[in-house]
């Protein structure tokens, strides 16, 4: 199947989807105590409406942060291009492929899939539909919660390893 990516750990893939990414720390950014509290029903920061305009900007994905028991966020607006590498993107599909050390979550458009959008393990690969009827022109909001583990001894750091948007041409 021919395929085509755009680098969203790069200023030029940034600037194809006219995206930046936005980095905050906690698992509810601004709260105290990061919003770590008993019986929370989920972070705010992964929904689409959520504004993160305080955020810093982030230029670095792989950037290595915060050893012991932390949690971060990365979102990203993006939109698609009418073309990639050349070929038009009109009707095809769009996966949204990232490694986050070391526990991670994958929210597309406030949406987790369950089965595919948990990252669970050091550094594992993982790809998520973004689209499968790409229209040039459609937005998205991509955001990724990061967690150092194991949570009961955490070391080491978070980072986001890589992000890519993939096109997929599937000849149908």
């Amino acid at each position: 199947m021919p395929r085509a990516t755009i680098d969203l750990g790069d200023p030029a893939g940034l600037a194809a989807v006219g995206g930046e990414w936005k980095f905050a720390r906690g698992y509810v950014p601004g709260e105290s105590n990061e919003g770590l509290v008993t019986q929370a029903e989920g972070s705010p920061a992964r929904l689409v409406a959520y504004d993160d305009s305080a955020w810093e900007v982030c230029h670095d994905l792989a950037a290595r942060i915060s050893h012991g028991f932390t949690f971060a966020w990365y979102r990203l607006n993006v939109t698609l291009p009418e073309t990639v590498e050349g070929h038009p993107t009109r009707g095809v599909r769009v996966q949204f492929e990232t490694c986050i050390d070391d526990y991670g979550e994958i929210w597309l458009d406030g949406e987790c899939n369950r089965d595919r959008g948990a990252i669970q393990g050091f550094n594992v690969p993982q790809r998520v539909l973004l689209n499968g009827d790409v229209t040039p022109g459609d937005r998205h909001t991509i955001a990724l919660l990061a967690a150092n583990g194991p949570l009961a001894a955490p070391g080491g750091t978070i980072f986001v390893r890589y992000a890519t948007l993939a096109f997929e041409w599937t000849g149908a």
